[in-house]
C-alpha cells in the first residue's frame, strides 16, 4: 500500500508560522525595543504563543500554557525557544507594548498585499476605494469606558472600539486604531489621509459637514448616506439619462450651511436617491463626486458591506469573546494577534486554487494544528490519499 502523499516534516502550525518572515519580527523588535531587559520570553515566543491561542481558540491563560507544555519536541520547526507558564504569559501581555504586534501586522500586510489584492473595482472607477467603520467588542470588566445604560447592579462592563480602514480590493484591514467604546466615531475622520485618487465610503454615523468640506477642499471623494434630519436647500435637479440604472429615482445638487465662529459657509454636495429592488427600500446617498454616474454612486456605497463581513469573520473565527488579560495592553495584543491570524489564513485561502470557505479553512487548521500534513497539497486535494487507498483495496487479486 502506498505511503501518504500529504505527509510533511513540519506541522500545520509550523507552516502557518513560516509565512511570517523572521526579518519582519526582528525589525519590529528593534524599532519598539520590545526585548529590552528580557532574558527568556522574547517577542517571537510571545507572538507564537498568542497565535497558537488564536488558531486553537483558547479561552484562558491556563489553557494556552497547558496546551503548549504538551508540545515538547514539536517546537523546533517553528523556532519556539521558550514555552511560557501562565504567569510568564500574563506578565508579557501586561508589559510588552502592543505596538510591536501592530508593526508586525503592518509589515505582513505590505509583504502579502499582492496575494489578496484584486484591482477589478479600481480598474472600473480609476480610483482607490477605501471603506472605514468601527466595531465594538464588549469586555468582561470596566477596563475601557463603555456606552449605553447603567445596569441595575451599577456595574457596567467595559468595551473597546476597533476603528478600521480597508481597501475595497482587499479583505484584511489596512489600518487599525483602538479607543474606548465611548469614543465617538468622528475620531477616525481625523486620522484619514486626504488623497485625490481615493474615494472613502462610510455610513451616516460619520456625518460631519466640516469633514465633508475638508474632503472637498482636498479633492478627496466620499460616498455616504444622508441623515434623516439633515437640513439643506435643493439647488439643482439633474436629468437622469436613459443609460442610467432604473433604480435611480432622483439626482440633485444640494447646499448645506456650516456654522462656525459666528460665521456661515455654504457647502455644495450631491444627493442621489436610489430604490433597491432586493431590499425594497429607498436610499439617499450623499457625495462630492459630481461627475460620476448616479447608479455608480449607489454601487460604490453597496461595497461598504465588505467591512461588515470582515468584522463578522473576525468575531466568528477567532477568540474575541474571551480575553487573556484584564488590562488594555493585553486586550490590544490579543486583537492584533487575531488580525495576524486572520491575515495568514487569508493568504492561505487566496493561494489555493480550490475554493475553501474561510470558516471551514480555520476549522480545518484548528483540528490539524499539530498534524504533519503538507497544508497546501492537502487542501488542494484532500481526498487524494483516501481515494488511492480505496482503489488499491478494491483491486481484484489472484488469490
Amino acid at each position: 500500500m502506498s505511503k501518504s502523499t500529504h505527509f510533511f516534516g513540519t506541522s500545520v502550525f509550523g507552516q502557518l508560522i513560516s509565512l511570517i518572515d523572521t526579518a519582519i519580527i526582528t525589525k519590529a523588535v528593534k524599532n519598539n525595543h520590545s526585548d529590552r531587559y528580557v532574558k527568556k520570553f522574547k517577542t517571537k515566543d510571545h507572538l507564537i504563543s498568542m497565535l497558537f491561542s488564536s488558531f486553537a481558540k483558547c479561552t484562558s491563560l491556563r489553557e494556552v500554557s497547558g496546551a503548549m507544555l504538551g508540545l515538547s519536541g514539536k517546537t523546533r520547526h517553528f523556532q519556539l525557544n521558550h514555552i511560557p507558564k501562565k504567569s510568564t504569559l500574563a506578565d508579557a501581555n501586561k508589559r510588552r507594548d502592543a505596538e510591536v504586534f501592530g508593526e508586525i501586522y503592518n509589515q505582513l500586510l505590505k509583504k502579502y498585499s499582492h496575494v489578496f489584492s484584486d484591482s477589478r473595482v479600481r480598474d472600473v472607477i480609476n480610483k482607490q476605494i477605501e471603506i472605514f467603520d468601527s466595531t465594538t467588542i464588549s469586555l468582561f470588566k470596566d477596563i475601557l469606558k463603555c456606552v449605553g445604560r447603567n445596569p441595575k447592579n451599577g456595574k457596567k462592563k467595559g468595551g473597546i472600539k476597533v476603528h478600521t480602514v480597508i481597501n475595497v480590493d482587499e479583505t484584511v484591514p489596512k489600518m487599525v486604531w483602538f479607543t474606548s467604546a465611548a469614543k465617538h466615531d468622528h475620531f477616525l475622520l481625523e486620522k484619514l489621509k486626504m488623497d485625490a485618487n481615493t474615494i472613502y465610503v462610510f455610513d451616516k454615523g460619520y456625518n460631519d459637514y466640516k469633514a465633508f468640506e475638508k474632503f472637498s477642499n482636498n479633492k478627496t471623494g466620499f460616498v455616504t448616506r444622508i441623515k434623516d434630519n439633515a437640513v439643506f436647500e435643493s439647488i439643482e435637479e439633474k436629468e437622469i439619462e436613459s443609460n442610467i440604472h432604473s433604480g435611480v429615482l432622483s439626482d440633485e445638487i444640494i447646499e448645506f450651511t456650516i456654522l462656525e465662529n459666528n460665521s456661515n459657509r455654504k457647502l455644495k454636495l450631491r444627493k442621489v436617491t436610489f430604490y433597491d429592488r432586493v431590499l425594497k427600500r429607498e436610499f439617499e446617498f450623499l457625495t462630492n463626486l459630481f461627475e460620476m454616474r448616479a447608479d455608480l454612486i449607489a454601487a460604490i456605497y453597496k461595497l461598504r458591506w465588505q467591512i461588515e463581513l470582515l468584522f463578522k469573520q473576525l468575531k466568528q473565527n477567532f477568540p474575541l469573546k474571551y480575553f487573556l488579560g484584564d488590562n488594555e495592553n493585553a486586550i490590544k495584543i490579543q486583537i492584533y494577534c487575531a488580525l495576524i491570524a486572520n491575515l495568514l489564513m487569508t493568504v492561505v485561502q487566496k493561494m489555493l486554487k480550490r475554493n475553501w470557505a474561510f470558516s471551514n479553512l480555520v476549522s480545518f487548521c484548528k483540528i490539524h494544528l499539530f498534524n504533519y500534513l503538507h497544508l497546501f497539497r492537502f487542501l488542494e486535494n484532500p481526498d487524494k490519499d483516501w481515494q488511492k487507498t480505496y482503489d488499491e483495496l478494491m483491486q481484484p487479486t489472484l488469490f
